[in-house]
């Protein structure tokens, strides 16, 4: 959400800037810049953490180059944490886009990123007659 519409949402919904700033804080899925091309989540619930999602989180920090709640200058990737995707029994978990992995080692989670960094580009192409 832009901020510039903050205000205008006030107005007409009758609430405070600090009722609307609360609920674009507290739901992830609010952001008040575009995320990157895709989403990539490291879920931090206590099932993944015990099966090593906290060096999954820093290997994917050191090879994406951010932090959470970061885009990659290249505005290809996005960075989030995420409590719990509800996969605890294949923990770690890691979530792109809409697509979870289960059991992820920190090769796999390179491999993924990876294939998120070198998908060649596709072209809208359109054939007239």
């Amino acid at each position: 959400m832009p901020k510039e519409a903050i205000e205008p949402l006030c107005q007409s919904l009758s609430l405070s800037r600090a009722d609307i700033q609360g609920v674009l804080s507290f739901y992830h899925t609010f952001r008040q810049s575009p995320g990157g091309k895709h989403t990539l989540q490291v879920c931090r619930a206590e099932a993944c953490q015990a099966m090593g999602s906290r060096e999954l989180e820093a290997q994917v920090k050191a090879l994406l180059g951010i932090d959470y709640h970061q885009t990659t200058p290249d505005q290809l990737i996005t960075l989030e944490p995420v409590y719990c995707l509800g996969n605890c029994a294949c923990s770690p978990n890691i979530r792109v886009d809409n697509q979870i992995y289960g059991r992820v080692s920190k090769q796999r989670v390179s491999e993924i990123v990876d294939e998120l960094q070198t998908q060649p580009l596709t072209l809208a192409t359109e054939v007239k007659a």
